[in-house]
């Protein structure tokens, strides 16, 4: 069903003359759990990620974003939170933007004694990507240690799915809910990206990008109030939870008439 229902809204976007990146979010309901899912053809897809406006400041908003790519006769047709950052929004792992790495990756962990362990160190954490080779999830090791060719790269944590199986930090009926997002690959042509519709425990997200997205890889991008998203065509333009947004990661699409 969710397959019939991707191709379905992109048939229904070309009619309508938009093309697949205005019309690519759905809402699915899995396990008595919501779900919005936004999916992207990247060969039909302008998916980039946004951290600073030029003058060196964090865009912080996707209202901010929105009204910079409209100076340059472009138009944001999605955004998510695109990663974990610190208190001046800047990324607290690898993010690479249009080739360039603006922060390194960060394979620290957490002292023994700290409790509880902040989500982006419940190892393993991972890293989202894009390249000239397509899309894809790796854990944090695996991309140190292979150096995939990436033009645009962010890390968070933990892991939800790796090779096809939940994190085994995951606690199947846990209590720890909480609105979350994420992101996978399905293939290296397309990218699903997911926010819920509520709050979810870690182990049922998971599930979700496992059994109904059909993900070998997926990454947890962030949860709580910084959560958010813009979808125009769902009335959303979430504002930050945390004052602002460090990474944002959006598609964008020409103004009408450039």
């Amino acid at each position: 069903m969710a397959v019939f229902t991707r191709f379905a809204l992109a048939a229904a976007a070309l009619l309508l003359g938009f093309g697949t990146a205005s019309a690519a979010c759905r809402s699915e309901s899995f396990q008595d759990n919501g779900y919005i899912v936004c999916s992207f053809d990247l060969a039909e897809s302008d998916l980039r990620f946004f951290w600073q406006h030029p003058d060196g400041n964090a865009f912080g908003t996707f209202t901010a974003l929105a009204g910079h790519l409209e100076g340059n006769d472009e138009r944001l047709a999605f955004a998510m939170n695109g990663g974990m950052y610190a208190d001046d929004y800047s990324p607290i792992g690898l993010y690479i933007e249009d080739g360039k790495q603006l922060a390194p990756a960060n394979t620290r962990s957490v002292a023994a004694d700290v409790k509880p362990v902040p989500n982006f160190y419940k190892k393993p954490n991972g890293i989202f990507f894009v390249g000239r080779d397509g899309a894809g999830v790796m854990t944090t090791e695996a991309f140190v240690a292979g150096k995939p060719e990436a033009r645009f790269a962010t890390q968070s944590g933990p892991m939800l799915l790796i090779a096809g199986e939940i994190n085994p930090l995951f606690i199947p009926g846990s209590s720890d809910l909480n609105p979350r997002n994420g992101v996978c690959a399905p293939t290296s042509s397309s990218v699903d990206f997911v926010i819920t519709e509520g709050t979810v425990n870690f182990h049922d997200f998971a599930t979700f990008f496992r059994d109904e997205l059909g993900c070998e890889d997926a990454l947890f991008l962030d949860g709580g109030s910084a959560s958010a998203l813009y979808a125009p065509e769902l009335g959303r333009n979430d504002g930050p939870g945390h004052g602002g947004f460090g990474p944002i990661l959006g598609v964008v699409v020409k103004a009408p008439g450039t």
